[in-house]
């Protein structure tokens, strides 16, 4: 993996070769990654791996018509044939009168904030070692688990660098620390399967792995038993462990490729109040020591804070450039890419702002509810915005946790989930997408 300013170069570099083999514009992007992990089982090394790899990325305009390419041959016999062939498959493409680089006004410029993404301080296989097994021991300690699928820790860091023929460049580097841990409970055909994982930019930041064996086997633990309720109409909470999933069908719906493709059941609300009065939803890129922190988009673009939803109202799509000009509006710096391809646009730390009652007092406000935990299979569409997806969790009486409940589904549409959604109080920033507990007042419920 280059250094960042070294990378930074290349990227310049393959740009500067484009233009000279007559690309009308170009840019290119250099995406290194490293990593290392230890898996144990049973207090025995099961696996170690190590992994090295990159990639330069280049696209390349000829008048109105583009091509991407990208290989791992940095030699400069390679990145000759690189620009040829993307030059030579330009001149073939279909013209595209929304695609091309980002405004160069609109362009970013150094120096970038520093969002702290990365951590000098390294694990050796040792390190990584005694932490799964402190991980997988704690685990094996809950009384009810009786079998591990093993427990691992990891090491990674990654370098990206992009360069525009508009005047762009600029390069970045993060890294990353993991530890998870997989555990069953019970015997034979009632043994239930969990897991705990946490991951961090820096090492100091990390759950212990003993926190992390616990939580493991005490969701295992919990799950024997499970029931299926009554099919009908249920208030249903989404644990934190599952409710940035909805955060996720909200981002994907407001992305200005869907928007542009007419391929969003949000496509007529911009302005509107789709959420209850007191939502906010925030797009943060600078968040310090954020999972998804960034310094600048993948288009060069300056990256900001921006309230996607306020007051429950949507105020912006999420544009890269070629949506941007499609829609009618400018690029709004979510732009994501790559080595290969053009950009599209996605979020970097998503989060709904907590609400104002405790998850207590969510769990207490019904006489019965269903918490989900787990969340099966993918029936959304995104055109209509109906909901359909299996789930597991617990039954809610009396505002405490009673029986687990398995191989069930849950339905509804997101409209009206978001209309009627509420928000506890527990938001942690921890996954990159996140959301505390989430109440939807009604959906239906059906046991497979």
């Amino acid at each position: 993996m280059l250094p960042v300013e070294k990378a930074r170069e290349y990227a310049q570099f393959l740009v500067e070769r484009a233009q000279a083999a007559g690309a009308d514009a170009a840019d290119a992007v250099y995406i290194g990654s490293e990593s290392q992990s230890v898996q144990v089982r049973f207090g025995e090394l099961e696996h170690v791996d190590r992994s090295e790899g990159e990639e330069m990325g280049l696209r390349v305009f000829v008048g109105q018509q583009s091509a991407s390419v990208a290989s791992s041959d940095f030699s400069n016999e390679a990145l000759d044939e690189l620009v040829g062939r993307a030059i030579a498959m330009a001149r073939e493409a279909p013209e595209d009168s929304y695609a091309g680089l980002a405004p160069a006004e609109l362009l970013a410029s150094g120096p970038f904030p520093d969002v702290e993404s990365e951590d000098r301080s390294a694990d050796n296989p040792e390190a990584l070692r005694g932490r799964a097994l402190a991980a997988e021991r704690a685990a094996l300690a809950v009384t009810g688990v009786t079998n591990s699928s093993g427990g691992s820790a990891g090491t990674s860091a990654s370098t990206m660098a992009l360069a525009t023929s508009t005047g762009f460049s600029g390069a970045s580097r993060s890294t990353g620390h993991s530890c998870s841990v997989s555990v069953v409970a019970g015997e034979g055909a009632t043994m239930q399967r969990d897991s705990a994982w946490h991951g961090s930019r820096h090492l100091e930041d990390l759950d212990a792995p003993e926190q992390i064996g616990r939580l493991a086997g005490d969701r295992a633990v919990s799950k024997l038993n499970p029931q299926k309720p009554k099919a009908g109409r249920y208030p249903i909470l989404f644990d934190p462990r599952v409710a940035g999933s909805i955060l996720t069908h909200f981002a994907a719906a407001i992305s200005g490729g869907a928007v542009a493709r007419k391929a969003s059941f949000l496509l007529d609300k911009l302005g509107e109040q789709i959420f209850a009065d007191g939502i906010r939803i925030v797009d943060d890129p600078l968040r310090l020591r954020g999972l998804r922190s960034r310094q600048f988009d993948g288009e060069g673009l300056p990256v900001r804070g921006t309230d996607l939803v306020s007051g429950g109202i949507l105020r912006t799509w999420t544009a890269e450039s070629a949506s941007a000009r499609q829609l009618g509006i400018q690029p709004t710096g979510h732009a994501v890419r790559g080595a290969s391809g053009a950009p599209g646009a996605g979020p970097s730390n998503l989060f709904i702002e907590a609400g104002s009652r405790s998850r207590d007092d969510l769990f207490a406000a019904f006489p019965e509810a269903i918490l989900v935990t787990e969340l099966i299979g993918q029936g959304i569409n995104y055109v209509t915005g109906d909901y359909s997806r299996g789930a597991a969790g617990f039954m809610i009486r009396g505002g405490e946790i009673a029986e687990p409940v398995a191989e069930i589904t849950i339905a509804s549409n997101l409209l009206d989930m978001f209309a009627t959604l509420e928000p506890a109080t527990d938001l942690e920033f921890r996954r990159g997408i996140d959301a505390p507990t989430l109440l939807i007042p009604e959906m239906a419920v059906a046991a497979a």
